[in-house]
């Protein structure tokens, strides 16, 4: 699962909105993809030690494995991705 630690004031949050919502429909049926706005759970955020935002945290087997912080073009998305599906 793919985590988007987001807040609706934060412009590169806007800005990479579009880029994952891009690799998610790419990667429909292979990964999850998720939105969590740091300012209504400011504890997971915390809990996942997000200090910067955007910030992309990818889980697997329920645990953080991998994570961008500040907006990036998509193929730094898809080839976190595919490095952690080509592990599996």
């Amino acid at each position: 699962m793919l985590v988007d630690f987001w807040a609706e004031w934060c412009g590169p949050c806007k800005m990479l909105a579009p880029v994952v919502e891009k690799v998610a429909q790419t990667y429909s049926g292979r990964i999850r993809f998720a939105k969590l706005d740091t300012d209504q759970n400011p504890g997971l955020a915390g809990e996942y030690h997000v200090s910067g935002i955007p910030c992309l945290i990818l889980f697997k087997g329920g645990q953080a494995v991998d994570r961008v912080v500040g907006f990036v073009q998509e193929r730094v998305i898809t080839a976190m991705l595919d490095k952690h599906l080509s592990a599996a």
